[in-house]
């Protein structure tokens, strides 16, 4: 790959990049020597980039009385034309069963067509829950999540939490969690239904932004009691960011991971009148209202938010229709496979707000170092696995660079 501009997150700097068996070989002026007879592909005018790398998709996952459309084939196929590598998939238990679950997983993941990984769902604690992570850790895993909310189907309780968290920090793998307050969502939902409203708009309504930092901030003391990590998935709010940011000022280790839909839209979608494009915006926690991406978009800029993944679920109109008098039950999920890079360029380089540098480090390294596979994934170094991604410099770019 002759003359385009390397970028990793620590910098750029124009260079040529060999290639060989898959593997980054050589990175550097005139790699490949004189008299290379092998294919060149001419990356003048172009940034050479590590692959993406979107550490959280639900690819033909079970939820809410659906199956999500995207299986592990249709899905990696969007992730790869976007520009993402890799991903790392939420695997859910089977009945509770972590290691059936874990099985069940790597079936539907054999039709693969790209690298990835993933993920494991704790939905409820005894003694083989921590056996099984023991066990799925040996295996390659090295994160599980736990909800706060999705009450009688996937949320845990504080107690189960806490011994989930300290499990982890036995094992050595990072916990995630969906940070909402499930309690207190039902009986948002209720209250919401009972007084009229069933539409789309519900949803956003049911769950508003102060259960989200309410969790958020449960969620990191608990962890700090056990002096374990943290992983927040799908922060969409101030109120969540709010809590981020002084977990971090007070030295705590937390990871905040923004979604592209949170960055790009707002909540105004889901009062459209057409219930079918309503729907399409219906996932959780809710895309927020004016003034919550920006405060996102701003941290992600100043590093508060280390990386950008998408949260991909992805449930058709004829599915999503099933709550068309019943917000309660639309199935709860939004794309972004294909268009998370594009959308964080766009939101956030094309705007100012980030170098290429730091679009590399919020859409590829930091997932890579946070889910130990850098620098085999995440940069573009001799040794690396060679999933690089070519996107020409535009002129708007190029002015800001000067």
């Amino acid at each position: 790959i002759r003359g385009g501009t390397v970028v990793n997150a620590d910098g750029e700097a124009r260079a040529d990049v060999l290639v060989r068996g898959g593997k980054v070989v050589a990175v550097g002026p005139g790699a490949g020597g004189e008299g290379f007879s092998g294919r060149e592909v001419d990356a003048s005018g172009m940034y050479v980039m590590p692959g993406g790398i979107d550490p959280h998709t639900h690819l033909e996952m079970p939820f809410m009385g659906q199956v999500a459309c995207d299986d592990f084939r249709s899905g990696q196929e969007a992730a790869l034309a976007g520009g993402t590598t890799m991903h790392i998939d939420f695997a859910l238990p089977d009945a509770h069963d972590l290691a059936s679950g874990y099985r069940t997983y790597r079936q539907k993941a054999a039709k693969s067509v790209m690298d990835y990984g993933f993920h494991m769902a704790v939905t409820q604690w005894n003694e083989k829950t921590a056996a099984d992570m023991k066990e799925l850790v040996d295996a390659g895993v090295n994160s599980f999540k736990f909800f706060l909310a999705y009450k009688g189907a996937l949320m845990v309780t504080d107690e189960e939490f806490l011994a989930g968290l300290e499990r982890c920090k036995e094992i050595g793998a990072v916990p995630m969690v969906h940070a909402e307050n499930g309690d207190a969502v039902v009986w948002g939902q209720k209250k919401v239904f009972e007084a009229g409203i069933t539409g789309p708009e519900g949803h956003a309504l049911s769950r508003p932004a102060v259960l989200e930092g309410e969790a958020t901030a449960r969620a990191i003391r608990l962890a700090q009691l056990v002096n374990s990590p943290l992983y927040v998935v799908h922060v969409m709010s101030k109120d969540a960011l709010g809590e981020i940011v002084k977990a971090k000022q007070e030295g705590a280790r937390v990871i905040g991971e923004p979604v592209a839909s949170g960055l790009y839209w707002d909540e105004s979608k889901m009062w459209d009148p057409d219930f079918k494009v309503a729907a399409q915006y219906v996932m959780s926690p809710p895309i927020r209202g004016p003034g919550h991406a920006d405060a996102l978009k701003e941290a992600l800029a100043s590093g508060v938010l280390d990386i950008v993944a998408t949260d991909h679920a992805v449930f058709n109109s004829t599915q999503k229709a099933l709550g068309r008098h019943d917000f309660r039950i639309i199935p709860n999920g939004v794309n972004g496979i294909e268009e998370r890079l594009h959308i964080t360029w766009e939101t956030m380089v094309n705007s100012g707000m980030m170098k290429p540098q730091d679009f590399v480090r919020a859409t590829s390294t930091q997932a890579a170092k946070v889910f130990n596979v850098f620098p085999q994934k995440g940069a573009i170094v001799e040794g690396a696995d060679a999933d690089i991604l070519l996107d020409p410099i535009s002129p708007q770019i190029a002015r800001q660079r000067q």
